[in-house]
């Protein structure tokens, strides 16, 4: 079985391309390519189903400002509550630590 490897989107637009120029033979497109069958297979069928774009690697992707629905600014803001309250509380334990010591040393 060959491992996967990392590809570019427009090897993965040609990759799909061969293979369906091959009669969906995606042993042959992987072994050409050096790439998974399972790679191939899945590109394939997000090719089918939505075109170029599918094929596009969004992982890491942040969505622009524009894009935000309610939920995901909600879900945003909580993140950041949640943030701030938890370097707060280590702050706060941080100072107590602190004074702690100070009386120690008197």
């Amino acid at each position: 079985m060959t491992k996967g490897r990392a590809t570019t989107w427009q090897e993965r637009i040609d990759i799909v391309l061969y293979c369906l120029a091959n009669g969906q033979d995606y042993t042959k497109a992987a072994n050409h390519f050096r790439v998974s069958y399972q790679q191939v297979y899945s590109w394939v069928k997000k090719y089918q189903a939505d075109g170029e774009a599918a094929l596009q690697d969004g992982r890491g992707r942040n969505k622009a400002p524009e894009e935000l629905t309610d939920a995901d600014l909600y879900k945003l803001a909580m993140k950041k509550l949640e943030y701030e309250n938890e370097r707060l509380r280590a702050e706060n334990a941080f100072l107590k630590k602190l004074e702690e010591l100070e009386r120690r040393r008197h």
